[in-house]
């Protein structure tokens, strides 16, 4: 019987866990507030001393995946969600204007605590920017994925994507493999005022843009350059 009334209690607290997140979904940020909050998370790892691999080898990626804020929580059952933009590189370190998505995940297993982090993906194959072109895609299951290497002298592994955090919480490091990255159709349209607005469009055609994503797409830019002495 107590273990019936302690597994219940186990089950309640994960359920009001998921709330949560789901609620931090509901009161998500607007458009544009989402583009300034990424402006931040650049200017963030532009200055971090865990973030030298990433300064120095921006400028081969072809694409980059920002999210601003990824909440993380679980007990026992978790998950984690929030919501970014990608650019990609066109010829003369140009960055397209962003397009929006959403990114999310369910866990089993023994874990306790919440957690927010920010999160860049650099995309570094065409394969890669090819999958985020789609609807719906899985990282480590569609598309190879893998940590980012932190600290100077460090070394990658030659994958699709390479993903980098800034986390404090229980979680110690946050893990974004097996999350589904989907578009985000109502943003796009909503930020670019047209219903016909679609990753494609916006990264490749570039047939949309918006003024007020320009400091984005600098800040991007100046981080994908300001290390390119060091790889000469």
């Amino acid at each position: 019987m107590l273990r019936h009334i302690a597994l219940i209690r186990l089950l309640l607290a994960a359920l009001l866990l998921a709330a949560c997140i789901q609620t931090a979904h509901a009161e998500e940020l607007t458009p544009q507030a989402l583009v300034d909050a990424a402006v931040s998370s650049v200017d963030t790892f532009s200055v971090d001393p865990d973030m030298v691999w990433l300064r120095e080898n921006m400028s081969k990626a072809k694409g980059v995946f920002i999210v601003p804020q990824l909440v993380k929580g679980g007990f026992i059952f978790g998950g984690s969600g929030g919501s970014g933009v990608l650019l990609s590189k066109g010829e003369g370190n140009v960055w397209s204007h962003p397009a929006f998505y959403t990114v999310g995940s369910g866990t089993v297993g023994l874990q306790a605590g919440i957690e927010v982090a920010e999160i860049i993906l650099m995309i570094m194959t065409d394969r890669g920017v090819d999958k985020l072109l789609t609807s719906s895609f899985k990282l480590g299951g569609d598309i190879g994925i893998a940590a980012g290497p932190i600290g100077a002298g460090a070394k990658a592994q030659v994958v699709d994507i390479l993903a980098f955090s800034r986390a404090k919480g229980i979680y110690g490091g946050i893990n974004v493999e097996g999350a589904v990255i989907k578009v985000r159709d109502d943003l796009n349209q909503a930020y670019y005022g047209d219903k016909t607005s679609s990753p494609r469009t916006i990264l490749i055609e570039h047939s949309f843009t918006n003024p007020h994503a320009d400091k984005l797409r600098t800040a991007v830019a100046r981080l994908a350059v300001s290390n390119s002495a060091t790889n000469k």
